[in-house]
């Protein structure tokens, strides 16, 4: 049996980098970087955690270099049939910034009987997004 090590990347296309770095970066406090961009590449955000990179890109740069989706990225909304998952720490703050934010929560901050406590929520362009945070 030949051993892999499982390495990648997900690209998000965003409508506003700020806002997505101000959402994961600030409100969520995760290791969101502008990345450096190779000549002629688009700018982009980065977030790498386990071996794997989610990167983050305006849509206006992915239909640009992408023509064929650039109808596909106004008609679907984003974010259907996956969920982002993050570990946090202080999620009581995190769940009063996204209320003040007036983000769309899905499910409130919840203490769940396994052991977290845990919030859904959709980011500013309608990832959804799952924090928890173990019970001590």
């Amino acid at each position: 049996m030949v051993s892999a090590q499982l390495k990648g990347s997900l690209q998000l296309a965003v409508a506003d980098l700020d806002t997505t770095e101000a959402f994961y970066g600030g409100i969520l406090e995760l290791p969101v970087r502008r990345a450096l961009t190779a000549w002629g590449g688009p700018e982009h955000l980065v977030m790498t955690v386990g071996g794997w990179d989610l990167i983050f890109v305006e849509e206006e740069a992915v239909a640009r270099a992408h023509p064929v989706l650039e109808e596909r990225l106004d008609i679907f909304p984003k974010g259907v049939g996956m969920t982002l998952q993050f570990r946090v720490t202080e999620i009581e703050d995190i769940a009063d910034a996204i209320e003040e934010e007036g983000l769309e929560i899905l499910y409130p901050l919840e203490e769940k009987p396994y052991g977290m406590k845990e919030l859904w929520c959709f980011d500013p362009d309608g990832y959804l997004v799952m924090l928890e945070e173990p019970i001590l």
